[in-house]
């Protein structure tokens, strides 16, 4: 017995020593690992169930941007390819009988006819160039028979006019007919035919074509349109009815409640569609609605289901829907019986199902998935039985990287509300050892941190730090109670629902209270400005994107959000809730050093809203910087970009919770070149 045991050290001590190199020989995650990871979206799946398309995206650090192709794997397994050669080919869409694909091209960036629909089969050969219309095509969808194609694109200007704006006639009427703030064309539907090759018009009016459905009988199309192009106006958004030989639009709904997603059923009598209410703009989750053509009668289907619908489709027999929805911070996939109301939940586990394509059975389901430890990749969920399957791997070398944990943590608030959020750790972590904190906040306010990939979270782990995520009273996921819990109050019960965070994790041992940075965008830069403005517990603040001054930006960026549900009335209606409101109203009180971050063509929160903040703690005399981006709008485009963003933060970070001088080792100018399986091989 000796012996054996003797002859089996020499391999238990190998394995032991694998196991301790496999462990060391992982490195944190860096700045430029998260630049280099693929991005993958809009699954497609084939209507036999066998076949995905799906587009992703690459890093070109020379080119300064993420050039995005379409790819092609296989339900049964195996290795994905690539299947198009040109850039920013978009929107695949399968023939109803799965031999061709149709998707959108844009062969240039001087092609002045922009997006054109183009074709392929799908057993092989080359593209072909299916339309020639006169100006970009948005979107299009296949009739149930493949003969034709409806497509949505904007009213062309003529000659004169092109000739005219050259010359420099080109003022903007702000807010008269299709422009808003800037100019506009109104959009409508046309009709090709894809044997002949000949398009006409269904729609000719002043109206925005937002979404629409063809019926099953290729006779009508269901549509969700705009009369104005106001931009502070969504709730005038309606649902329309529009016989395609006649091209008169039948209003379906007058209301100001926005719909969204029209879907008919497989019967052409009913059509399904997204609204958070049947009459006002209401601060609420959306609902799914089914109306009755022949009588325009509607009701709620969707019951008191808690939670955020995304996509959803009927099932062939037309007796229930299946939808993907978030709910806290997962989501997952739900079947809603028609006939009893009862939604059952079809997929289990931690993680956020994103995109969704159904196969025409509706027994398999392709869509992107990923949790807080696995990026982004195509999953595959077979019906009745919810199996599972990974079809992709396109970020491997993760594997490499030394990730955080993660794990959703819940305490209450001042108030006594329960508050939930995501709390990353270093992987080594010792319990009741004190890390310093990031504090990050969410953007919408109607945000939501989820249990998905981000890489920022693992970044900050490598460095050192703690990572908590509140999902503040506001935030979406969690029923409309939870969402309207910051109506008319920006800055109170959701900056104690920080707060309190912030004391939970401090008290559980894992915060360093001396040793604490926040950071947000958008609404987090928000929330984020206003928490410096009332508190000095934090050593450094990195806000992007903010607005601190509700007066001045209402007329410059969206305000319908502000006017109806987070402040109410108009600056001049409530002037004292706009001025009390304001961080920039308390800016004397701030400490925190404060890195602002803002894209200079950004039109949802303007950048002279970081510029006045910039300035006052300029002339207050505390320590700020301030760094514009030329070219980005909202959320940035530019890799370059990214990567000074992100590194200037952590840099901020660092020296000002730690007294770190840390600086981003220089990226590697030469890229590794896989070997990747094409299409065309």
């Amino acid at each position: 017995m000796r012996k054996r045991v003797f002859y089996l050290l020499p391999f238990i001590l190998l394995i032991c020593v694998a196991l301790l190199a496999t462990d060391t020989d992982k490195r944190p995650m860096t700045v430029d690992d998260s630049l280099n990871m693929k991005r993958v979206s809009s699954p497609r799946i084939s209507p036999d169930g066998k076949w995905v398309i799906f587009s992703m995206a690459k890093l070109d650090w020379k080119k300064n941007k993420y050039p995005s192709h379409l790819w092609m794997v296989s339900t049964e397994g195996g290795e994905p390819f690539q299947y198009t050669s040109i850039e920013r080919d978009s929107s695949p869409q399968w023939s109803p009988d799965g031999t061709r694909l149709a998707f959108l091209r844009t062969t240039g960036e001087k092609d002045e006819k922009g997006r054109q629909i183009w074709i392929m089969n799908t057993s092989g050969g080359e593209a072909i160039k299916l339309t020639d219309h006169k100006d970009t095509i948005s979107a299009f969808r296949w009739s149930r028979d493949g003969k034709y194609l409806v497509f949505r694109a904007p009213d062309a200007k003529s000659k004169e006019e092109k000739e005219k704006e050259k010359q420099g006639d080109d003022a903007i009427f702000v807010d008269e007919g299709p422009n808003g703030q800037r100019r506009a064309s109104w959009s409508n539907l046309w009709l090709f035919d894809v044997e002949n090759k000949k398009e006409e018009p269904i729609t000719k009016e002043e109206m925005s074509v937002r979404d629409f459905d063809i019926s099953p009988d290729g006779s009508q199309v269901v549509l969700i349109y705009r009369t104005s192009n106001t931009r502070n106006e969504p709730y005038m958004a309606e649902m329309g009815l529009v016989n395609i030989k006649e091209g008169k639009v039948v209003h379906l709904t007058d209301n100001q409640a926005p719909e969204s997603r029209p879907r008919w059923s497989p019967s052409g009598k009913e059509i399904a569609y997204l609204a958070p209410d049947d009459k006002t703009f209401a601060l609420a989750e959306s609902k799914i609605w089914i109306m009755d053509v022949g009588s325009k009668s509607y009701r709620k289907v969707s019951g008191d289901f808690q939670g955020s619908i995304r996509t959803y489709r009927w099932t062939p027999d037309g007796k229930s829907l299946l939808f993907n929805a978030g709910v806290r911070t997962n989501s997952h996939l739900f079947r809603l019986d028609l006939t009893t109301g009862k939604i059952t939940q079809l997929t289990k586990g931690e993680g956020v199902m994103g995109s969704c394509s159904f196969s025409d059975d509706g027994s398999k389901v392709a869509y992107t998935y990923s949790s807080a430890q696995q990026p982004p990749d195509i999953w595959l969920v077979s019906l009745p039985r919810a199996e599972q399957h990974r079809l992709t791997e396109l970020n491997p070398w993760v594997k490499e990287l030394t990730l955080a944990s993660a794990q959703v943590i819940t305490w209450k608030s001042k108030d006594g509300l329960p508050i939930e959020g995501m709390l990353y750790l270093p992987s080594d972590y010792k319990p009741g050892t004190p890390l310093p904190l990031i504090l990050h906040v969410h953007g919408g306010p109607a945000g939501v941190f989820l249990n998905s990939f981000r890489a920022s979270y693992h970044i900050y782990a490598g460095l050192g730090y703690a990572s908590l995520c509140p999902n503040v009273r506001g935030s979406s996921g969690y029923g409309d109670k939870l969402l309207q819990g910051n109506m008319h109050d920006l800055g109170g019960g959701d900056y104690e629902d920080l707060m309190s965070g912030v004391d939970e994790v401090i008290k559980r041992g894992i915060a360093d209270p001396e040793k604490m940075g926040i950071r947000g965008w958008s609404y987090g830069g928000i929330l984020g400005g206003w928490t410096i403005t009332q508190t000095n517990r934090f050593k450094a603040a990195s806000l992007g994107a903010m607005v601190t001054d509700w007066n001045s930006e209402y007329g410059q960026g969206f305000n319908y959000d502000v006017r109806f549900w987070y402040i109410g009335g108009k600056p001049w209606s409530n002037p004292e809730a706009y001025q009390r409101l304001s961080s920039i109203a308390y800016i004397k009180n701030v400490t925190t050093p404060t890195l602002l971050l803002h894209g200079e063509q950004d039109v949802t929160c303007t950048i002279e809203q970081s510029m006045n903040f910039y300035t006052g703690l300029k002339e207050e005399e505390k320590m700020v910087r301030f760094i514009r981006f030329p070219r980005e709008p909202h959320g940035f485009r530019e890799p370059h970009h990214q990567r000074i963003r992100d590194v200037e933060e952590i840099a901020w970070m660092q020296k000002y919770i730690r007294g770190i001088e840390w600086k981003c080792p220089p990226r590697e100018e030469k890229e590794k070149k896989e070997e990747e399986k094409t299409f065309f091989d």
